[in-house]
């Protein structure tokens, strides 16, 4: 893969070389490969097709994910947290060491502490991380989903970006099982607080526990808004939001 370019913008196939644009620009490859018809008969191509289907597995366990917590992650995503997310879970699938190879999946890996470790701190915006915008400590109660951020200074412990004059913490307690697809989230209140020099403690805590089998999963998030008489608007649309998953048990 390789990056051209040119006065004119071109896109599609000229013969054996095929034009796209990506997010970083334009970018030229050879046409060609194998097909698809020998990928799925040829007995040379066994472990590729075993890779396929583990990688399948782990795209759908991505998207399970993201639409359990699609609510939060409205305005708190960047456009490559889908490939990114199934990158990380691809991992995770590796730490399923009791499937056999071309059924190892997601849900197995996560039952491993080390799976767990890979997916804990994944920051679903990668343009605004968690641990790089929050200087501060906060506690997570794992029984409740409840999480306590202690005497906040917002302009001292918040990486404020341009133009934001107020900030809010929001927090979800989700618990899904990938085996059986099933779900169970619980939100937490949102607090609202000024970006100024004034201490104050931010407690967050959903509902009720989530319940279920499977993985619980904890996700903080924090969102910028500027105020223009009186009234609070998303800061460019929420490109500075962000959410991280905190923790996985």
């Amino acid at each position: 893969m390789a990056k051209y370019k040119s006065l004119f913008d071109v896109q599609g196939t000229l013969g054996e070389v095929t034009f796209y644009k990506g997010e970083d620009g334009q970018y030229v490859r050879r046409k060609g490969g194998v097909s698809k018809n020998r990928i799925l008969k040829d007995p040379n191509f066994e472990r590729t097709r075993e890779n396929l289907s583990e990688f399948g597995k782990a795209a759908t366990s991505g998207k399970l994910m993201r639409r359990a917590i699609n609510s939060l992650m409205l305005d708190a995503k960047d456009s490559r947290v889908t490939s990114r997310l199934t990158k990380v879970l691809n991992q995770v699938k590796n730490e399923d060491i009791t499937s056999a190879r071309g059924q190892r999946n997601v849900a197995t890996g996560l039952a491993n502490p080390l799976g767990r470790a890979r997916l804990k701190g994944f920051n679903f915006n990668a343009k605004s991380e968690l641990d790089t915008l929050l200087m501060a400590q906060y506690t997570l109660d794992s029984a409740t989903g409840e999480i306590v951020i202690s005497d906040l200074i917002p302009n001292q412990q918040i990486s404020t970006p341009e133009g934001a004059t107020h900030l809010s913490f929001s927090a979800g307690f989700l618990n899904l099982d990938l085996a059986t697809e099933t779900k169970d989230l619980q939100l937490s209140n949102v607090v609202n607080l000024p970006i100024n020099g004034v201490a104050s403690t931010v407690t967050l805590t959903p509902a009720v526990p989530a319940v279920g089998t499977g993985q619980s999963y904890y996700v903080l998030k924090v969102a910028f808004f500027q105020e223009i008489n009186g009234i609070q608007y998303p800061l460019k649309n929420g490109a500075f939001n962000a959410l991280q998953l905190i923790e996985l048990l």
